[in-house]
């Protein structure tokens, strides 16, 4: 089981899926999609979609956020939505770490936030422009738990000397 958990909660665009794919193909991390799901998942999506590296990740696939919930109950869940209370950074995550990411067009569920607020985080943003684009707010999310874990399983990559 993998430390390092992206959940994707109804993705709707694989063009976006494709990035995170590499992501968590770079990081090591596991991907978890909930369905439903806004495009068709076959070799010959994920080849025009661009993604070489699906080969190469730890995917599961859920039916629903009550699927999810109920094959990952001990999971440290921490909810990415602009009405969190708390910055990304602010929280200590565990080193087994689930994080949820809603749908491009509205984010998370409005109910789920709610009764998920203490472990909804946000990423600052200015105020008046569109929130950052999915697949930059997961690799924004996932290094900063890298980081705090001192990338400690990483070795440096295409450094001089």
């Amino acid at each position: 089981m993998k430390n390092l958990n992206i959940v994707l909660y109804s993705p709707e665009i694989p063009q976006n899926t494709g990035n995170i794919s590499r992501t968590c193909a770079v990081t090591g991390a596991a991907l978890h999609i909930i369905r439903p799901i806004g495009f068709e998942i076959s070799d010959r999506t994920l080849k025009r979609a661009g993604l070489d590296y699906w080969d190469k990740l730890e995917v599961t696939y859920y039916d629903s956020y009550g699927d999810f919930v109920a094959k990952n109950q001990d999971a440290a869940l921490y909810y990415f939505s602009a009405k969190g209370k708390r910055c990304y950074t602010e929280i200590k995550y565990p080193e087994r770490v689930f994080l949820v990411f809603g749908r491009e067009s509205v984010g998370l569920p409005e109910d789920l936030i709610r009764d998920n607020i203490e472990s909804t985080v946000r990423i600052p943003m200015l105020a008046n422009v569109r929130c950052l684009n999915l697949s930059n707010a997961v690799a924004v999310a996932a290094y900063e738990v890298l980081r705090q874990g001192n990338f400690s399983e990483f070795q440096l990559v295409g450094s001089l000397g």
